[in-house]
Formats: structure tokens, C-alpha cells, sequence
């Protein structure tokens, strides 16, 4: 029987006590041909141990965890050994560079630091600023890599230690985990979550998509974002297999779905956007694998192309589908959501998600009737316990309990919300405001259009101007005359001002990085764009 409202760490203990020698993670690395796998069991061992092997290097209750390393087998089992301990888990963003991974480790005042094979360099350029600070270094990668100052973790961790976590009193209430949210709007801020807070993400994603303990979960999106290992939480409650895919190539994904009897993935737009063009271009035959079994395919962290949908049900009709909405400051997905029997309505991101609040509001925080877009704001048992070292940024995004998201949205008569724009992305267009991501929808209904990102580009008579950053799909061309052409269907106030045709860069959780193409863009438009690109 599966017992409800546990802390996440006995939720751990719980599958290793129901289905010890069952798999619980697996590990795909179809670039290097490599499979490996791990029990209920082992993942409990291994964590204990390891939240041992802190506890007598000094790792108490409170302290702070960096964990900088790429989705393994392992980093899920050490995660929860650092929760073992009572310290607070800080996953790094592994694109983050230097400056940012110094930054985050000192608003952390973090004690003990875990680093992949592919962070040595930038670990070393910052380790002399923190050696005051962080007091134990530790290795995840191959032993034969790790740096003379560092500990490998086949080393710190004892096999003779004992086989259960230490006893630390945790509750609830406990801070367990610092986020860094993803920068793609400016400096990452510090989201302070508790137990309860991730307790309920597990409760929460396993009500939304019903996961069973027969599930297998495919996780590509890396374990760092609230987004992935929150959706894996879902199936974590009930027991249910994760599949860990490094690589996001369309043959990779469909692939793993069909060799591990995926039931269920959660999947990027640029991913899924992939796997379509693969299909189309006939590069991906979806006969010759066995598909049968997927029996959910669900998207977020961006808002979703209706676009995207419509196709995706042509390949997939018996498929079921989910729209997930979320953020770092609410516990990742799942405060507003579709939900599947709504799969029908393509183009909202939903209701609000189970014992969540949503509403839409104007500037002075007055509830806004249908169809009239504002911010979007929410509350529940998600909500972060604070921006950490950060009262005023706190205070000024939860109000009343209420969590102001920053996202601009609207609701239908029926209560469905749409997602407009980030409030941040808003272009001012000689007084008239436009949300980019209305024009880049419009714009991924064509044929030959891979991708878009939509910036304002400064304008001396009309303060902004729009202008779009096109993808064009594989073996296709397309002119500025065509795309000129296609946008008549737009208003003219929110048609492309200017046409540039690049890629558009997105961090690993599928947003585009608007600041990078700003800064490449609009820093100053009378620039040849090619001297920005140098």
C-alpha cells in the first residue's frame, strides 16, 4: 500500500522496502553505445552511504551542496544523499560559465562542492575564491580525471558504511533544496525550496498524469531544472522506472521509447519540433519501432505552439496529451495545467493544477474579466519559501501568499488561461503593445519555418520595432520577399520590421535566450549584423 504526504526521502526508502531489485533508473548514451542500470536497492545504498560519507566530513543539517554535473546514473541517488543529511541540495544550470557557478556558490555559502569531468576548467578558474568556504571537493567523473584536489566519489563513498540513511530529523517545513532560476531574463535568483515543497511535486504530477508503478518514465531534459525531476516525481511515488536518455536526436528518443517500453516523456517544443521534421523528411520510419505502449507525450517550460500540437496528433493520434505550466519559484510544473481529457483544446495551458489558485490581474492587483490579459498570479503548496538572501525581490513576487509570476495571460469564458508573453519580452511599438510569442506562433504554422524568436529592436521614432530571428528547416529555402508575404494574414503593427535568418539559441530547458539575441540584434542596429556575429 502506498502510503500519502511522505517526506521525499521516505519515499526513497519506501520503493526500496516495495521492489528493491527492480529497476529504477536506466541510463542511455546512444552516442557512445552505452547502457547501464541501477535498483530501487542500489539507489538507496548508494544515497545512504554517500549521506554518511558527508556527515562525517562535517556536512550537517543546513549546510549547502553544490551540484554541478551533466544527467548520469548518479545524480539522482546523490541528490537524495545530500537530502539524507539535512544540508540543502543546489543544483548548477552546467551551461553556466565561471562567473555564474562563482556567484551561485557563494550566495549558497556552500560547504561541500560535486563537479562533473566537464567542469574541471571553470572549477578550477573560481576554486581559489571559495577554498575559505567550501571545505570538501568532490569528483563524479572517471578516477583517472579527477584533479589532485579533489576526492572521486568511488573513493568517498565507503561499501562498508552502514546500508540505511543517518538519522536526521527532517520535517516538512525543512529548507531542502536552493535552485537557481534559469538567468534568461537577467541574474539568476536563488529559489528557496522546502520538503513540502518537493513532497508536493510528487502528489501533485502523479495526480495530473496518473502514474502507476508499471509507467517507465524517458527523461531527457537535465536534472538540475525543476521541470525534469519534477515530472520524474510523478512516477518516483509509485515506484515507476526512469529512463535517463543523454542525447536529444530524434532516432535517440524514438528509439529509447521503443527499446525501454517508454510509456510516458515529457518532451522540449525544439525536440519535438525534431522528431516531426525527422518523420516528414522520412528520416524516422514509426513502423519500424514499437510505439504502441506511449501512451502520454507532455510539453512546457515555454509556451507551446498550437502548431506544434495539431502535427504532433497526426503522427500520434491515440496519444494523449498535456500542456504543463510552471516555474522554478512554484516548484517547478504543474500550478496550471491542460490536463489530458483537455487535449482537445490546443492552445491554452490550462487550469490551475490540484490544491493550486490561479488568477489574472491588473497593475493595482484588480481581478480581470475574461479575455482581458494581465499578470498571471498563483497559490499553493508549491509556492518557494523565499528568494534566498533576497527580501526585497521576495517581497515584491509574494504578496498575500499570492505568487506573481511575471507572465502576462488572459482567461476564456470557461476559465481556460492563455499564456500571452513574458511581461519582460513585451514590445512597445510606437505605444501599442505586442507579445512576441503571438507573432512567433503564427509564424511556425509555415511550412519551412523551423524555428523563430521575436525581439523589439530599438527605433527612434517608435521607440521599438519588431524584428524576428528565423530557423529555417533542413533543406529548405525561403526568402525575406516570402516571409514578407506571409505575414499580411498579421496586423500590420505586428508584422516583422526586420528579417534576420540564424539559429535561435535555447537553454537546456527549451527557452529562447532573448537577452543573447538582444544583445546581438538590437545592441546597436546600424551595425552590420555580421560584424555582431564575429
Amino acid at each position: 500500500m502506498i502510503i500519502t504526504d511522505m517526506i521525499i526521502t521516505d519515499i526513497l526508502a519506501q520503493n526500496n522496502t516495495l521492489y528493491p531489485e527492480e529497476t529504477a533508473i536506466v541510463e542511455r548514451i546512444p552516442a557512445r553505445g552505452i547502457k547501464k542500470q541501477m535498483t530501487w536497492n542500489k539507489f538507496y545504498k548508494t544515497s545512504s552511504r554517500f549521506a554518511h560519507a558527508l556527515k562525517n566530513k562535517g556536512i550537517q543539517k543546513g549546510d549547502r551542496v553544490i551540484q554541478l554535473m551533466t544527467n548520469s546514473i548518479e545524480w539522482l541517488p546523490l541528490y537524495f544523499g545530500i537530502l539524507y543529511t539535512g544540508a540543502w541540495a543546489v543544483p548548477l544550470n552546467f551551461r553556466f560559465e565561471s562567473d555564474k557557478i562563482l556567484l551561485c556558490t557563494q550566495t549558497a555559502e556552500a560547504k561541500a562542492f560535486i563537479f562533473g569531468e566537464e567542469f574541471i576548467q571553470r572549477v578550477e578558474e573560481i576554486k581559489p575564491k571559495l577554498d575559505k568556504s567550501v571545505t570538501l571537493w568532490l569528483f563524479s567523473g572517471p578516477r583517472k580525471a579527477c584533479p589532485p584536489w579533489a576526492c572521486p566519489i568511488q573513493n568517498f563513498i565507503n561499501d562498508k558504511t552502514e546500508n540505511t540513511p543517518p538519522d536526521i530529523d527532517l520535517s516538512m517545513e525543512d529548507e531542502a533544496g536552493l535552485y537557481f532560476t534559469s538567468g534568461t531574463t537577467g541574474t539568476p535568483k536563488a529559489v528557496l525550496l522546502t520538503h513540502k515543497n518537493l513532497s508536493h511535486a510528487c502528489y501533485l504530477e502523479n495526480a495530473h498524469h496518473g502514474q502507476t508503478h508499471e509507467d517507465i518514465f524517458l527523461c531527457i531534459p537535465p536534472l538540475y531544472h525543476t521541470g525534469a525531476k519534477m515530472h520524474w516525481m510523478g512516477s518516483f511515488l509509485v515506484g515507476g522506472k526512469c529512463v535517463l536518455l543523454n542525447g536529444v536526436k530524434p532516432k535517440w528518443i524514438i528509439e529509447a521509447v521503443s527499446k525501454e517500453a517508454c510509456t510516458i516523456a515529457w518532451l522540449l517544443v525544439p525536440w519535438a519540433h525534431d522528431i516531426l521534421i525527422a518523420i516528414d523528411n522520412k528520416e524516422i520510419q514509426l513502423s519500424d519501432y514499437k510505439l504502441d505502449q506511449w501512451r502520454l507525450m507532455h510539453a512546457g517550460a515555454q509556451p507551446i505552439p498550437p502548431s506544434l500540437i495539431k502535427n504532433w496528433k497526426k503522427y500520434f493520434p491515440g496519444q494523449a496529451y498535456d500542456t504543463n505550466y510552471g516555474l522554478t519559484e512554484s516548484t517547478g510544473p504543474g500550478c496550471v495545467h491542460l490536463g489530458m481529457g483537455n487535449a482537445n483544446r490546443i492552445g491554452p495551458i490550462g487550469l490551475p493544477g490540484q490544491g493550486w489558485e490561479a488568477k489574472i490581474v491588473d497593475k493595482q492587483g484588480n481581478h480581470l474579466f475574461a479575455n482581458e490579459s494581465g499578470e498571471l498570479i498563483v497559490r499553493g503548496p508549491g509556492v518557494m519559501k523565499e528568494y534566498y538572501k533576497n527580501p526585497e525581490a521576495t517581497q515584491k513576487t509574494i504578496r498575500n501568499g499570492w505568487l506573481h509570476t511575471g507572465d502576462i495571460a488572459r482567461s476564456d469564458k470557461e476559465g481556460f488561461i492563455w499564456l500571452v508573453d513574458r511581461k519582460k519580452d513585451m514590445i512597445i511599438y510606437g505605444g501599442e503593445n505586442i507579445f512576441p510569442v503571438e507573432i512567433e506562433n503564427f509564424f511556425l504554422t509555415h511550412a519551412k519555418i523551423k524555428d523563430i524568436a521575436v525581439i523589439g529592436v530599438p527605433d527612434d521614432r517608435l521607440g521599438e520595432i519588431p524584428a524576428g530571428i528565423i530557423s529555417v528547416k533542413p533543406g529548405a529555402m525561403i526568402s525575406e520577399k516570402e516571409i514578407m508575404d506571409f505575414q499580411t494574414a498579421l496586423p500590420r503593427y505586428k508584422q516583422l520590421k526586420q528579417i534576420f535568418f540564424g539559429d535561435v539559441p535555447r537553454n537546456p530547458t527549451g527557452k529562447i535566450e532573448k537577452p543573447k539575441l538582444r544583445r546581438i540584434y538590437a545592441a546597436d542596429k546600424r551595425k552590420d549584423i555580421n560584424e555582431l556575429l564575429k
